[in-house]
């Protein structure tokens, strides 16, 4: 029992992929999942993606999706969202990650889950 029970709705298939064992697929979903609710929080095209969606949708200065206090707390979040895209989903969509261990995969997972709360949050939206 990695994951807690109250995972975001949208994470469903990274929960299977992880009880099945497969941690890279896992993680990936659960990251492609973040991306996919960015874009579609932000009304921004399938033209931004990855890395620079969360740029763009997170802006300080005119991001739909800024949120913060102060400047610099808008660009830490922004830095959050993009460094998790490109840490984590970007690496396992371009080459073979391997996730062995299942807490660090459940962790990704958990900051996914924390992510896409944060994003829906931005927008005025619950799940």
């Amino acid at each position: 029992m990695r994951l807690h029970a109250d995972l975001h709705p949208a994470l469903s298939e990274a929960r299977l992929n992880f009880e099945r064992g497969s941690y890279q697929t896992a993680v990936f979903e659960a990251t492609r999942q973040v991306e996919i609710r960015v874009r579609d929080l932000s009304h921004l095209g399938p033209e931004t993606y990855g890395v620079q969606l969360m740029h763009t949708a997170f802006s300080p200065s005119n991001g739909p999706l800024a949120t913060g206090e102060v400047p610099a707390e808008k660009q830490a979040i922004a830095s959050l969202f993009a460094g998790t895209i490109g840490a984590f989903k970007n690496a396992s969509g371009h080459r073979v990650v391997h996730f062995d261990d299942p807490s660090e995969a459940a962790d990704i997972i958990h900051l996914a889950d924390l992510l896409l709360r944060i994003a829906e949050r931005a927008a005025g939206e619950d799940h």
